[in-house]
């Protein structure tokens, strides 16, 4: 039971799923014909997993594996697929809001409960915030205990700026992004709407550039980053992960984008619409990332690369070179006991002898044959 309401405070079954139908278009009917005079009065106070929700609950089944939880679950209703519900062997105990998604369907359920919570978190500014005179903060906003807000700072409606967050000079965020406790947004980052931006995010840092000193052997110089970094609207960025600016041009992430936590992002990507990464990604600088991709947890990629559309990178995988082809790539070698590996691992070393050697039995087997032929 991850959200309660109080009953009285709680949607009939009936008009979350038209409030649902309205504002997504999620298709949907009801299995029993009498139904409908059923989900009219039943309170849907929270939502649940097939095997925890309880009688005022609703849920969902995603996976025909768990099927068999259909037969034990005391949900008040299920999201769940026709085939799905023709496979049970005996009457459903609750009510079945059939449709095609039932997954799409428990996130949107998931989102309007969401929304509601955070409807009921305290409003306002509070008094131990920092805000510079020349910052503007448009209607609605929240700014929680210790946050700072710098020079001409310009802050969207709706928007939630919570505890001890930074947010320096000419940022700029859109109407109802949300930043979590301690995020940090430095000088000129700009944030579209509707963002979520996770604790321990840090945008704007300086890209790693240093150019290598000419006389003094060894020594770097560090490379100014004038660029900055620009959030598309409807990303979600998650706690701890860190997007630098770019050197000159700005580092780019485009809308819809979902970030996982803990992901380097290196100066001067871009990474293109509803493209999402799992945990632990590195990104070097200068690639470009296509729009929908999805990369894979741990996965490393190397900078100055370009990326396709549509592509999909499983984890673990090290891409050093760019990819023009929409598919699905991978590059983990499956692991094993460590005195095999080590066996493997001297084989492989070699490959490039024995590629060789192959060839060279190749050509002499060619030229023998010809031969033969005379």
């Amino acid at each position: 039971m991850p959200v309660l309401l109080a009953s009285e405070s709680a949607p009939t079954l009936y008009e979350l799923l038209v409030l649902l139908k309205k504002q997504s278009g999620l298709d949907w009917t009801l299995a029993e014909p009498d139904a409908q005079t059923q989900a009219q009065q039943l309170k849907i106070c929270g939502i649940g997993s097939l095997g925890q929700a309880g009688p005022s609950e609703l849920s969902f089944l995603s996976n025909p594996k768990l099927r068999d939880q259909l037969h034990h679950t005391q949900a008040a209703a299920v999201f769940v697929q026709a085939d799905d519900l023709a496979a049970m062997q005996q009457p459903a105990q609750f009510i079945a809001v059939v449709c095609d998604s039932p997954y799409f369907a428990y996130a949107l359920v998931a989102q309007w409960f969401e929304q509601h919570r955070l409807q009921r978190l305290p409003q306002g500014i509070h008094p131990t915030a920092v805000i510079h005179p020349s910052a503007v903060i448009a209607d609605g906003v929240h700014i929680g205990p210790y946050a700072v807000l710098e020079a001409q700072a310009q802050i969207g409606p709706g928007c939630r700026i919570d505890a001890g967050c930074y947010v320096g000079k000419a940022v700029q965020i859109g109407a109802d992004t949300h930043l979590y406790p301690r995020a940090v947004l430095y000088r000129d980052t700009v944030v579209g709407a509707r963002c979520i931006i996770h604790s321990g995010v840090v945008l704007g840092a300086d890209g790693f550039g240093f150019a290598p000193h000419p006389d003094q052997s060894g020594q770097w110089v560090k490379i100014a980053q004038l660029g900055n970094v620009q959030i598309g609207n409807d990303v979600e960025i998650g706690a701890n992960t860190t997007i630098d600016r770019g050197a000159l041009d700005a580092t780019i992430v485009h809308d819809g984008v979902k970030l996982d936590n803990q992901i380097m992002v290196g100066h001067n990507v871009s990474i293109g619409a509803h493209t999402a990464v799992a945990a632990c990604v590195g990104i070097a600088g200068s690639t470009h990332i296509g729009a929908r991709c999805i990369i894979g947890g741990a996965a490393m990629i190397s900078g100055h690369l370009s990326i396709a559309d549509d592509v999909q990178i499983s984890g673990g995988t090290a891409i050093t070179s760019s990819i023009n082809q929409s598919s699905r790539y991978t590059g983990v070698y499956p692991y094993q006991q460590h005195k095999q590996w080590q066996r493997n691992a001297a084989v492989i070393s070699q490959l490039s002898t024995l590629r060789k050697r192959v060839r060279d039995l190749e050509r002499t087997l060619a030229d023998q044959s010809v031969n033969t032929e005379k």
